[in-house]
């Protein structure tokens, strides 16, 4: 949806209107009989109906949407407002990302612009006044729920493909053979043909490292 064509000839309603829905039960269908339970039965209250299916909140046969259950949590329903508006005044938003800070004027202005010339200035009032005062009753400084960033999953520890070569066994022996010592010893031996000197030599070398 790119620019609703839904507005309102009065706003004076609006902040109760959106006030009662957060408060009753969703409805099987939005319609003139659900309007009058709400204690709004005047032939002008009869276009909250087209706001509430331009912001997404009900589809073109007055059944609830999402949106709507969305919206009658009290503590999200200010964000849910904002989102909607944004997506019902897509076009909108597009000249201006802030579009919810420009005053009705500058509002009625840019929408001339986007129905080029189709709607009376009578029309275009109307449309930006129900904008405003719609963008008003929003909550643009809450964070979206797409705002928020997925979890992260910590990441596992991959073994060395060294380790996983070779099985376990392997890897155990591999390993102890790492761990082992190994003694380079030089022994000189004395200029001697007397076989008792070479037997005292290696009977001391047999009892220390033997």
């Amino acid at each position: 949806m790119a620019l609703t064509n839904a507005y309102l000839i009065t706003t004076k309603n609006l902040e109760s209107f959106l006030n009662s829905i957060k408060t009753a039960k969703a409805p099987e269908r939005f319609n003139i009989r659900f309007l009058q339970q709400l204690d709004f039965s005047s032939s002008n209250d009869r276009l909250f109906i087209g706001v509430m299916e331009g912001l997404g909140f009900i589809d073109e046969s007055g059944v609830p949407t999402k949106r709507y259950y969305e919206f009658l949590d009290q503590s999200q329903s200010g964000r849910i407002l904002a989102e909607a508006l944004r997506e019902a005044y897509e076009d909108l938003f597009a000249v201006n990302v802030k579009a919810n800070e420009m005053t009705v004027e500058e509002v009625r202005n840019k929408l001339r612009t986007l129905t080029m010339g189709q709607k009376s200035e009578n029309v275009l009032n109307l449309m930006a006044n129900t904008f405003k005062s719609l963008s008003e009753l929003a909550d643009w400084g809450a964070p979206s729920a797409e705002s928020f960033p997925a979890p992260v999953e910590p990441e596992e520890r991959k073994p060395a493909p060294s380790e996983t070569a070779l099985p376990r066994d392997h890897r155990e022996e591999r390993t102890h053979r790492e761990l082992q010592l190994h003694y380079n010893i030089q022994i000189h031996l004395p200029e001697s043909r007397d076989p008792a000197v070479f037997d005292a030599i290696f009977t001391a070398l047999k009892k220390h490292i033997g």
